[in-house]
């Protein structure tokens, strides 16, 4: 099993998206990259603790790539955006990809420079070794799944994709 950490903005949509794909083993809402060790969420919104509302996922490598689960993830992100993701703003909001095995390093520097050339400039998108990450609380976890009207800054339409993508495949071709 391979494990990236990805700081998307609010942390319940981009937990959401990446359970619907078959290769995601696991997925955690949680803080990373701060200056404090176990912050609550009251903490990380209104104290400056430095965390950014991050998603752990643990997938298999085998069945999805990295480069391919990043491609995903810049679908949900705007990657030009500084500490902001929808409508919610502040440097816990920023976007990152934090990793704590460097042999991932390479996967991840080409699918941001593959997205950047894609753009055309340079992306907002940190990536950095993961510094400290520390599990949100029980009622962050899985949030939309329990409260499937709650706000999400992602497309409704992407919290389906794997859906879509099998349901392309199975369709025979014109």
């Amino acid at each position: 099993m391979t494990t990236l950490y990805l700081a998307g903005g609010c942390f319940w949509g981009v937990q959401k998206f990446f359970d619907q794909f078959d290769a995601v083993q696991e997925t955690q809402t949680g803080y990373a990259n701060g200056r404090t060790e176990a912050p609550t969420y009251e903490e990380v919104c209104w104290q400056d603790t430095g965390h950014a509302e991050t998603v752990k996922v643990t997938f298999d490598e085998t069945k999805k790539s990295v480069q391919d689960l990043l491609a995903d993830y810049f679908l949900i992100i705007d990657p030009l955006s500084i500490n902001r993701q929808g409508f919610d703003a502040g440097t816990q909001y920023r976007t990152g990809i934090y990793y704590d095995d460097p042999a991932l390093l390479p996967d991840i520097q080409a699918a941001w420079d593959r997205e950047a050339a894609r753009i055309g400039q340079p992306l907002a998108v940190e990536i950095l070794p993961l510094a400290n990450f520390s599990p949100a609380e029980p009622y962050h976890q899985k949030y939309l799944d329990r409260f499937p009207t709650g706000y999400c800054h992602i497309k409704p339409w992407l919290l389906s994709l794997e859906a879509r993508r099998k349901r392309a495949a199975r369709q025979p071709r014109k």
